[in-house]
């Protein structure tokens, strides 16, 4: 049986808000850009299509921006009730990062959110077109101050320690950290395929259906487009950024390959496809290698080598079962992510893209896999950089506040609870305006119907049962 402390409660509770909440940027990401395409394409084209699905996932987004941003809020406060020490030691750093964030993304965001979504027949086309483009670039700057607060805690530099704190010497630095370019492109990449996906799925869900077959035939077409060119790119940034983890994070990676032991010169470092990390024994249990093939991922040389997990005290190392698993359920989706761009070519090539009732499941069993690749990514990321908060600096068990073991039981408890029933009702709600499908907003000889229809996201799902 396990024996949790505090801190440790105080580890789950924040792994678990962060997992809701980081769905929700993602998804906002990329349907911002997305719904920003769509605009272009119609006021460029004047095509009824790309006014319909504009219409029809900016309620999609409105819904999921208003939950990012109470999951949002409930993070930065965990900073100062679970994790005081962090923001006593690192709060110089990480609280004007993400101050720069409010005071730049979200007030572009919030400015121009409502001319968005509310200001349809309201103002201008190019003035609505605008604002629905702010609103994107306002969600790619809050991805860039969120990921430079967090790559300067696994690749910190640009400081100074001053009476046990972490001061700023150069913004430069702090902000454009070793691994932070590799996090940014990482990040957004995964972001427009998590949205590629989730509307590639609604298109197939739809055609299997027999239902809005022109909208949905337009959505597979653009998701499996975007499929086709960003999960290889995906593939190749994911290698880079390996490398760079490899070189400042050499345990992050040896936890994700498996590698317990020093290879014997000239041997090479086997992959490990499939084991059982046993922490005690410092082995692999039932594991299938394929010998040197990390090496040749790792360092381009069949006999090359890494540090092995036994190079550092037990206490330096992370846990490796959950970077592990969360490595191979990352890469195994991504393969399937390129497989079906490919699948999807071929069948665009021979006319039958549309048809194909198997890849039509394959796109709606896929729909989510964006999302979870990319959270078992950052759960290589975080539990990959265990046992320290901010890397090689400080100690997540010197991080944390001094809270009893009932006080984090009935956090979590009430974190757990408040969020299934908040979070489930609103995701719940979502899947309703997907499968309720777009209706026609806009016709060309007929402009007055945009204004007779209701701007507010409760209204496309009137009628359907949540």
């Amino acid at each position: 049986m396990i024996d949790f402390t505090a801190i440790d409660l105080a580890r789950i509770q924040f792994a678990f808000t962060v997992s809701f909440h980081i769905i929700f940027p993602a998804i906002t990401i990329g349907l911002a850009s997305y719904l920003a395409v769509l605009e272009g394409l119609w006021l460029y084209t004047r095509k009824p299509i790309y006014m319909t699905l504009c219409r029809f996932w900016m309620k999609v987004f409105a819904v999921n921006f208003a939950m990012g941003v109470v999951s949002g809020i409930v993070m930065a406060y965990q900073f100062g009730t679970n994790w005081s020490q962090f923001s006593n030691f690192a709060g110089a750093i990480t609280g004007p990062l993400l101050s720069y964030e409010v005071m730049t993304a979200f007030f572009l965001e919030a400015g121009f959110l409502g001319v968005m979504l509310f200001g349809w027949n309201k103002v201008g086309e190019k003035l609505h077109f605008t604002s629905t483009c702010l609103v994107a670039i306002g969600t790619l700057i809050s991805m860039t101050w969120i990921l430079a607060s967090n790559s300067w805690m696994q690749t910190p530099q640009g400081y100074e320690i001053i009476d046990g704190r972490a001061v700023p010497v150069d913004w430069f630095e702090i902000i454009f950290n070793p691994s932070f370019p590799y996090r940014l492109v990482h990040m957004g990449l995964a972001a427009f395929l998590a949205t590629a996906l989730l509307v590639g799925g609604s298109g197939a869900w739809h055609l299997l259906k027999g239902s809005h077959t022109q909208a949905a035939k337009k959505m597979l077409s653009m998701a499996m487009w975007m499929l086709l060119i960003i999960a290889p790119l995906q593939a190749f940034v994911g290698d880079e950024h390996g490398l760079n983890t490899l070189e400042y994070q050499p345990m992050k990676v040896a936890a994700m390959e498996g590698h317990w032991h020093e290879s014997e010169p000239g041997e090479g470092v086997p992959l490990v496809l499939f084991g059982w990390p046993n922490m005690e024994e410092e082995r692999n249990d039932y594991a299938i290698e394929i010998p040197r093939v990390a090496s040749l991922i790792l360092t381009h040389s069949l006999d090359g080598t890494i540090a092995p997990l036994t190079s550092v005290p037990p206490e330096d190392r992370p846990y490796v079962p959950i970077v592990f698993f969360s490595f191979r359920i990352m890469v195994a989706l991504g393969l399937l992510m390129i497989l079906l761009g490919i699948t999807g070519l071929v069948l665009r090539k021979k006319g039958r893209l549309y048809e194909k009732k198997w890849f039509l499941r394959f796109c709606v069993a896929m729909g989510p896999a964006g999302l979870i690749a990319m959270l078992t990514g950052w759960f290589v990321t975080e539990a990959g950089r265990q046992p320290w908060v901010v890397y090689g600096l400080q100690r997540t068990v010197d991080a944390s506040s001094a809270h009893s073991m009932t006080a984090m039981s009935y956090s979590l408890l009430t974190f757990v609870v408040l969020y299934v029933c908040v979070f489930g009702v609103g995701v719940r709600y979502m899947l309703a305006l997907i499968k309720k499908g777009p209706e026609q907003v806009y016709d060309n000889d007929n402009k007055d119907d945009l204004n007779k229809r209701p701007a507010r996201p409760l209204s496309a799902a009137d009628g359907v049962e949540l």
